[in-house]
């Protein structure tokens, strides 16, 4: 069987730039196709010539698959199809679809009318490239071809954020993309069956973090907000991205409304107003309490938060604005939360911090507790960490590998893991050969611990193996049965004729297997089963024991010799 190869072009012992490439089964997949928000330059995108230097790449991948509609997953994919020329399939669950070419936009916006770029992708080139996309459900497997299929596992984390099952011949490997395996105000958690795949390939960005209590840290934001508006002081929520921004409005909303608060709440851009239309759209991804409630009133339809207009900032009085953005390294925002008191904007101009500046934590990954609890679920045989910074990664591979005993890699971005997988053959199994072992355990005195093993022969057919009961192989070989027995010796000192000491020993191994025929036979010997019990008298007037058995009674011939021995003793 090949090895599963894995290289990440992006996320690599780093956040941001998600990019994964997936040898597997003589198969490539790209696992997510996304951009670094901390750079203005080529290194923005993964480097694709590293999957051919040059000419087209389509014939080097069979499929791409986001995880979510977040720009540091899908951000390059325009790219990918519209300049680099890749035209294969590419999946993505409904909303992810929906939702990705919004963020595109705005983010083509930013670049190419307000920072000037020109190699960069059209309004056009992100249609034709939503063009390609095939949108999948939870749980539907998808053939992209004859050998290579996929699944979908519902993700939590943002809207659509679906985890990967990626499976060929009995190989397979899971790609959580982001997740969390806590639910939020309008999400579910994160979740996947028992699939026991040979590489799980979780993010890390939280990987040494365990977090306090939701209902703490949201007290303490209301509070927060709630003391500086009584100030007369204007609020500013840089939200780290989309669907933290809808997270964060519910919370506000509700507080509002229970506290009968006046004071305006604002939406920051456009783009976050025409993303929680779709949230209404795809109600049926939210959580149960949302769906609940959807008839009397849906949870996205806000009173209290309005969008914003830049000349509101002047307004006299309090105010709450809410800006969705990235705070990843180079991001003014990164600066900020790490105490700048001046910061260079865009145009070069040099602005001073005078606000005072608070951090929290609503982020929708796992921390850690989340990652081992995905790793408990699932049962991979080996696990990898992207999306995460180095030395984080490091400490929580090492737990990983205490306390799981897999193997666990955090490759750096251009570099191969090889990972080696043991091949499941699948085994029919005749069904007079699973009642003879039922048949077999429900006789023998009850022990947890006992091995229930079958004995049989396997044989190879058309392609397809067989455990079959002894007469019927010999009859699909066209050969004749050979049996093989066990035999050992018992010596014991009990005067008298052998016949007495026969009878005994029928009416101890009679009182230990009650549910089996134990038969006292002519010439001092004892049948049970395939079992043979036979009493002879030595020269110096002992008496040898003689057990034998065939291999298929391997079980019940120890059984009978182990009492027997400890009779003896």
């Amino acid at each position: 069987m090949p090895d599963i190869k894995v290289t990440p072009l992006g996320a690599g012992q780093d956040v941001g730039r998600s990019c994964i490439l997936l040898s597997i089964g003589g198969k490539n997949i790209m696992l997510d196709c996304g951009m670094h928000m901390g750079y203005n330059d080529e290194r923005r995108f993964p480097d694709f010539t590293y999957i051919v230097p040059e000419g087209p790449v389509t014939s080097y991948l069979d499929c791409v698959i986001i995880s979510h509609f977040h720009l540091d997953h899908c951000g390059a994919l325009p790219f990918l199809t519209e300049m680099v020329g890749y035209n294969g399939p590419i999946y993505m669950t409904h909303p992810t679809k929906a939702i990705a070419p919004i963020l595109l936009e705005d983010m083509r916006k930013l670049m190419v009318e307000r920072k000037g770029e020109s190699n960069f992708f059209t309004s056009q080139m992100i249609k034709d490239c939503m063009k390609k996309v095939i949108a999948v459900t939870l749980h539907q497997t998808v053939m992209v071809d004859d050998e290579l299929e996929i699944k979908a596992y519902y993700a939590g984390h943002v809207l659509g954020a679906a985890m990967f099952r990626v499976r060929v011949g009995s190989q397979s490997v899971v790609y959580t993309g982001d997740y969390n395996m806590t639910p939020d105000r309008h999400l579910g958690a994160a979740w996947i069956d028992k699939c026991r795949p040979d590489l799980l390939i979780s993010e890390s960005t939280y990987a040494t973090t365990i977090r306090d209590s939701k209902r703490c840290r949201e007290r303490d934001f209301l509070k927060k907000v709630h003391e500086c508006v009584d100030r007369g002081g204007k609020v500013l929520i840089p939200v780290f991205a989309l669907g933290r921004a809808q997270e964060l409005c519910i919370l506000l909303e509700t507080y509002w409304e229970r506290m009968n608060l006046k004071v305006p709440i604002y939406f920051a851009v456009g783009l976050t107003e025409k993303a929680t239309n779709y949230y209404k759209m795809f109600i049926t991804w939210t959580n149960q309490k949302i769906r609940k409630t959807f008839v009397q009133r849906n949870m996205f339809d806000f009173k209290h938060i309005k969008p914003f207009d830049k000349s509101y900032i002047e307004n006299p009085g309090a105010m709450v604005v809410i800006m969705p953005g990235f705070c990843v390294v180079g991001t003014v925002g990164h600066k900020i939360l790490n105490g700048a008191k001046k910061v260079e904007l865009e145009n070069r101009q040099i602005v001073e911090v005078k606000m005072s500046v608070e951090y929290m934590s609503f982020s929708a990954h796992a921390d850690a507790k989340g990652i081992m609890q995905l790793i408990q679920y699932c049962e991979p045989r080996n696990v990898m960490l992207v999306h995460g910074e180095a030395a984080k990664m490091q400490f929580l591979k090492e737990k990983i590998k205490q306390e799981f005993g897999v193997e666990c890699y955090n490759p750096a971005n251009g570099e191969t893991c090889v990972i080696t997988t043991m091949p499941d053959i699948p085994v029919d199994v005749s069904l007079s050969l699973l009642k003879e072992e039922a048949a077999i355990h429900d006789r023998l005195p009850p022990d947890p611990k006992r091995q229930r093993l079958i004995h049989g022969v396997l044989v190879m057919k058309e392609n397809s193996m067989c455990l079959m009961d002894v007469d019927r192989a010999c009859s699909e070989a066209g050969v004749n049965r050979h049996q093989i027995r066990f035999t050992s010796t018992i010596t014991l000192d009990d005067p008298g004729p052998p016949s007495r000491t026969a009878e005994k020993l029928q009416q101890l191994i009679a009182g230990r297997l009650k549910d089996w025929s134990v038969q006292l036979t002519e010439g001092s010997s004892i049948s049970v089963e395939s079992v043979l019990i036979k009493v002879e008298t030595t020269e110096d007037d002992q008496k040898n024991v003689l057990v034998s058995w065939t291999n298929q009674d391997e079980e019940l011939g120890s059984y009978i010799l182990e009492l027997l021995q400890n009779m003896g003793r």
